[in-house]
C-alpha cells in the first residue's frame, strides 16, 4: 500500500474535483497501480487505485482541476508496460481526500 499526502488539498487551498475512472485494456499485472500512484504523487492528486475482478483498474482521483485533468490524460495512456484500450469517467462529489493509496 502506498500513501502520499497532498498538503494543498489538506489545507483546503485548492478547489477540488473528483472523478471515478475505469481503465480498460491490459492494465493488470503490468505495474499500473504503482505507476498511477507515482504519477498521482507527482501531480498532487489524492485518491485510490485498485484492480477490479473484471480485469480493469479503477482510480478514484481528487484534486485541483488542472491536476485531475493531467491525471486523466495519464490514465488514458498508462505506463509503457500497459495497453489502455479506453477509460470511462464519471464525476463525483469531492470527499476531501488528502492522500493517494493503492488498494485491492
Amino acid at each position: 500500500m502506498s500513501t502520499q499526502r497532498n498538503p494543498e488539498l489538506a489545507s483546503g487551498s485548492a478547489e477540488a474535483q473528483r472523478r471515478i475512472v475505469r481503465v480498460r485494456g491490459q492494465v493488470q499485472g503490468v505495474g499500473f497501480r504503482m505507476a498511477a500512484a507515482s504519477e498521482a504523487a507527482r501531480l498532487g492528486v489524492a485518491g485510490t487505485v485498485r484492480n477490479l475482478w473484471d480485469g480493469t483498474v479503477e482510480a478514484d482521483i481528487e484534486g485541483a482541476q488542472h491536476a485531475v485533468d493531467a491525471m486523466l490524460a495519464w490514465l488514458r495512456q498508462g505506463p509503457t508496460s500497459a495497453h489502455v484500450s479506453g477509460i470511462d469517467v464519471r464525476p463525483e462529489t469531492p470527499r476531501g481526500a488528502d492522500s493517494f493509496r493503492i488498494t485491492g
